[in-house]
């Protein structure tokens, strides 16, 4: 169905002659950037976007229609976010002039062992049940970003998600496909199961779904903010879930998270400063790339180009040895970023870079599994604050612990531990895991200029630096940037917990040409075709000297962008 609308939407385009318009005439576009004055918001899925729009109508900051957003697709799009997850986000602030960042992940119980994980039998930190949940960090993220930011009472803002919960919404195509291998692969956890599938039914597209579970968990949080979530029966009923599921979780976990307000980081490419959060996400992948794609002209390559394509691809490969070697919880873990991001390292790196042959034998490092399920975010309002926020549950539903009565499922974040004691990610009390969701901005003599985040695990950081690349070196609007044709390389993207091998496997969209696969195959790379994974992007452009606000949103997925 997809395939068949995206010929009729380009061959009505061709016919009407506004491809032709386009700023590079480049036709793999879906549809039109959308533009306002007043508020913009792109998310994977129209009604959350609408619901930041209210707040943003009723005098809400960025900050607020971000957090409705949110609880709304924590209610339609589960498979990839909740309250059970994890959070992080980038916020300029018009008031001050200044960048925020703020890492509201989780830690490991205080009562883990990797000793007794290992003494039970476990080689690597399992996907499911509850050894991996970690402290929950989202509606820790969302109160301190409101406490910050936010204007209107947390009850306003929360309000569409309740009534969407209590009175039902229709499923949506994409995510209804995510949530019925959701349910399939999680069939031995039972309150799961009802939440998701109640009377053993799965949603399918157009149907009605009803989570009032979950209305009265976001009405608690309404009504007493975090310590709503972290305390009281809402808490006891997490911690006994976790333990009932063989995890480690206390009431002391839960009571003395708190998330941490952190400094963004930045590169400057082709005259703009783009940022990212420090460890322990993989933000700072998409920096190290740009950082050595400074010393390519990828213009006179021309995009998707054999050329470029193995560029990109080689470079992703040095910068993902390094993720796998260093990346962790900065409070347990020396990382030398400084060093990471430099110059001079990029041209270090780069001497294991052959323009003719795709590497296999780099370093290998930890072996980190390739695909998660996330939802991204990004609002801008019309008095020049901008958020780019992403959350998630990690692997789809997550866990499928769901705590009594609740209505949402835990994340499995503590997955991506290394059980090995040496690494600078080994799983230890109180210690945040190694994280892949990642938001981004763009920033122009200090002012914002682009807001933007690509869902999808590792695909990630290799995700953002193609559309920063699709703008930057090549012209495209953020619509285009985000439509055009994609490759993502990693080893296997099943959770088997194997390292992954630095060759690995490039995936390439349909739009990549014949005769650009066949180059890259006798270069050595190994080509293959896979539906999705690809990953979510959207994006907000503001205009440093209208204010115009100009959003984009991800073909691949449900969502929209928004203005008005």
């Amino acid at each position: 169905m997809r395939l068949f609308t995206g010929i009729l939407a380009l061959t009505m385009f061709v016919i009407s002659g506004v491809a032709g318009d386009r700023l590079t005439g480049n036709m793999n576009t879906s549809r039109s950037v959308v533009y306002g004055t007043g508020g913009m918001v792109a998310t994977s899925h129209p009604l959350a976007a609408q619901a930041g729009i209210a707040m943003l109508k009723q005098g809400g900051s960025a900050v607020d229609a971000a957090i409705a957003v949110n609880a709304v697709l924590g209610l339609m799009e589960p498979t990839g976010s909740g309250v059970g997850g994890d959070l992080f986000a980038i916020v300029y602030d018009q008031e001050t002039g200044r960048l925020h960042g703020l890492n509201a992940s989780g830690p490991a119980s205080r009562d883990i062992s990797l000793a007794a994980i290992r003494a039970a039998g476990h080689e690597q930190m399992p996907y499911y049940g509850g050894l991996p949940v970690t402290v929950p960090g989202c509606v820790a993220g969302w109160d301190a970003l409101h406490r910050e930011f936010g204007r209107l009472p947390l009850k306003t803002v929360l309000a569409p998600a309740i009534g969407y919960a209590e009175n039902g919404f229709p499923m949506t195509e994409v995510i209804g496909y995510y949530w019925g291998r959701g349910v399939a692969n999680l069939q031995e956890y039972a309150e799961f199961q009802q939440t998701y599938a109640p009377g053993g039914k799965v949603p399918g597209e157009g149907d009605i779904f009803r989570n009032p579970n979950l209305a009265n968990t976001y009405r608690i949080i309404a009504d007493k903010g975090r310590d709503g979530f972290y305390t009281g029966g809402l808490a006891e009923r997490i911690v006994a879930a976790v333990r009932e599921h063989g995890g480690t979780m206390s009431l002391q976990d839960l009571a003395q998270f708190q998330p941490e307000w952190v400094d963004p980081v930045s590169v400057n490419y082709r005259g703009v400063d783009v940022w990212e959060l420090p460890p322990n996400g993989q933000g700072i992948a998409a920096l190290q790339m740009l950082q050595m794609l400074n010393n390519f002209d990828l213009k006179a390559m021309g995009h998707n180009s054999a050329d470029y394509l193995h560029t990109l691809i080689e470079v992703k490969k040095l910068a993902y040895e390094d993720r796998a070697a260093f990346y962790a919880d900065m409070r347990f873990a020396d990382i030398n970023l400084d060093r990471l991001l430099s110059e001079s390292y990029a041209k270090e790196r780069l001497t294991h870079f052959d323009p003719d042959r795709c590497a296999r034998e780099l370093p290998a490092g930890d072996g980190i599994l390739e695909q998660g399920d996330t939802v991204y975010l990004t609002v801008a309002d019309g008095q020049g604050n901008v958020i780019s926020l992403i959350q998630s549950n990690y692997l789809g539903f997550g866990s499928g612990v769901v705590p009594k009565d609740s209505g949402f499922t835990l994340q499995d974040r503590g997955s991506l531990f290394s059980l090995d004691p040496d690494h600078p990610n080994a799983i230890a009390p109180g210690k945040r895991p190694f994280h892949t969701i990642i938001p981004a901005m763009v920033t122009r003599g200090g002012k914002p200029l682009f807001s933007f985040g690509v869902m999808g695990g590792s695909m990630q950081p290799q995700g953002h630096v193609q559309v920063l690349c699709n703008i930057l070196d090549f012209g495209m609007n953020i619509q285009e940037a985000g439509d055009a044709p994609r490759f993502r390389h990693g080893g296997s993207s099943q959770p088997t917990g194997q390292v992954m091998k630095t060759g690995g496997i490039v995936y390439l969209e349909s739009g990549v040409g014949t005769e650009v696969r066949r180059e890259l195959m006798g270069r050595g790379h190994r080509i293959m075709d896979t539906v999705g994974g690809f990953g979510g992007y959207q994006g907000i452009w503001i205009n440093p000297v209208t204010g115009v606000l100009a959003g984009a949103t991800e073909s691949r997925k449900d969502g929209c962008a928004i203005g008005f």
